[in-house]
């Protein structure tokens, strides 16, 4: 492959519609928890209901939906390694995989939904709101899951655009329909509240399985018919999903963390918490569009043994991550409090909310060095590395300063500092491991 010095243009080529695919999934969530938050019958429960289930669902998704890296990196390296007919098969058979899983989830978790939420400190008309959404919301789950791993083969394939126009279709689709089933049409059917914000979000996860499919056979000749044997890579696809798994089970716990003090400190704080984190996610899959470039582009570098333009990569990725970060930052500032009004007119909710907002803003610029890293060693395959570093800030940095935090009252403002250290907990060292295995590489060869 060319390893010259890889461009701007090339990077935001990838990078772009990388980000807009990649903001599908907290899209579908900030839909449900902007339109629930307006309806006219309990809607900050029903806004705190969809706060603890979209935690759980994303969960779930983060879990298992990390077949996309583990697709990404081992398509991406055989690619540069100009060996691609190879792994032609592992696609399918990761799709088939990943979604018997998530079937099984499903029938393990709709029966306990009310012991799950009840660990979210859910109680009450809040507790009967969370089942209901889940009950319905849950069922788009293997829809999701298959998609995320076409996404996954497309990133490895160093195509983003396609999964930029499936998730663009997506979020669309998911804001009509939300529109259309929580207000209801007069005439035709009554308002369905915050059942009608799951389904809308179920068919719209439908929608991008199904043309998921049909990019996937008509723009690639990556087959979707499951053959045996199982290709030589399962093994090492499966070490790397199993140690993403443990990696994702630290991160969720930290987010259990932070749902579960905001519940406990009372449905004003689990409402604006809701909001807080779903803008904090938006802004984490926004940033994922250079943390997607990342993995695509160092998994192929890393398989042609490009090891300085994979260094070169890396710079111009902070560079990149760190202006993305402010701008977002400064937009947040320029927009502080129109934001809060578009999903609540709840006055103590705004409250809690707009004095916590500052620091997810502020956090922005430190996200994007960590989330940029998290894809670089996503595309080099080392997840065994992810997964240490996630252990450690969850483990020794998050929980131990969320419950000083706790102890001494600060509410919001301490789950926030807590993620804020976390986040730096991640990236920094994620930045020391990759300079120090690949500047002596180039000076070796």
């Amino acid at each position: 492959m060319n390893t010259a010095k890889i461009s701007l243009k090339h990077i935001n080529k990838l990078a772009i519609p990388a980000l807009i695919s990649g903001i599908s999934e907290p899209i579908l969530s900030l839909t449900d928890a902007a339109i629930i938050g307006n309806i006219d019958i309990n809607a900050t429960e029903s806004l705190a209901a969809v706060g603890i289930v979209t935690t759980f669902l994303s969960m779930l998704i983060w879990v298992l939906g990390q077949t996309r890296s583990a697709i990404s990196a081992i398509v991406s390296q055989y690619l540069g390694a100009d060996q691609l007919s190879k792994v032609k098969n592992l696609p399918a058979q990761a799709m088939f995989i990943i979604t018997s899983l998530s079937v099984l989830i499903i029938a393990i978790t709709y029966p306990l939904a009310g012991q799950i939420f009840k660990l979210y400190n859910a109680s009450d008309l809040i507790l009967t709101y969370s089942i209901d959404y889940y009950h319905i919301r849950v069922f788009g789950f293997p829809f999701t899951l298959f998609t995320i791993a076409v996404f996954g083969t497309f990133r490895g394939l160093q195509n983003t655009y396609h999964p930029m126009l499936i998730a663009i279709t997506g979020a669309v689709a998911n804001i009509v329909l939300d529109v259309v089933l929580v207000y209801g049409v007069e005439g035709l059917f009554p308002a369905m509240h915050i059942k009608g914000a799951a389904y809308a979000s179920v068919l719209a996860q439908v929608i991008m399985a199904i043309l998921s499919v049909y990019y996937i056979l008509k723009k690639t000749d990556i087959p979707l018919l499951v053959k045996f044997p199982f290709n030589k890579e399962i093994n090492r696809f499966i070490l790397m999903i199993v140690n993403l798994f443990i990696r994702t089970i630290a991160l969720n716990v930290a987010l259990y963390f932070g749902t579960s003090y905001a519940t406990k400190y009372g449905t004003t704080y689990i409402a604006a918490y809701t909001i807080a984190i779903n803008l904090w996610f938006l802004g984490a899959f926004l940033i994922d569009g250079y943390a997607s470039a990342g993995n695509i582009l160092s998994g192929k570098l890393f398989g042609a043994k490009a090891y300085k333009t994979l260094i070169d990569l890396s710079n111009q990725l902070i560079k990149y991550g760190i202006v993305v970060g402010v701008v977002m930052g400064l937009i947040g500032v320029l927009f502080y409090y129109p934001i809060g009004s578009i999903f609540t007119d709840d006055k103590a909710v705004l409250k809690e909310f707009y004095e916590v907002f500052w620091i997810i803003l502020a956090m922005q610029p430190l996200c994007a060095l960590a989330f940029i890293f998290d894809g670089v060693f996503k595309g080099l395959g080392k997840m065994e590395y992810l997964r240490n570093v996630l252990l450690f800030s969850t483990l020794l940095v998050f929980i131990p300063v969320i419950l000083v935090t706790d102890y001494l009252d600060y509410k919001l403002y301490g789950i926030f500092i807590a993620f804020t250290l976390w986040i730096v907990a991640r990236g920094l060292p994620l930045i020391i491991k990759f300079r120090k295995t690949f500047i002596p590489l180039i000076k070796n060869t």
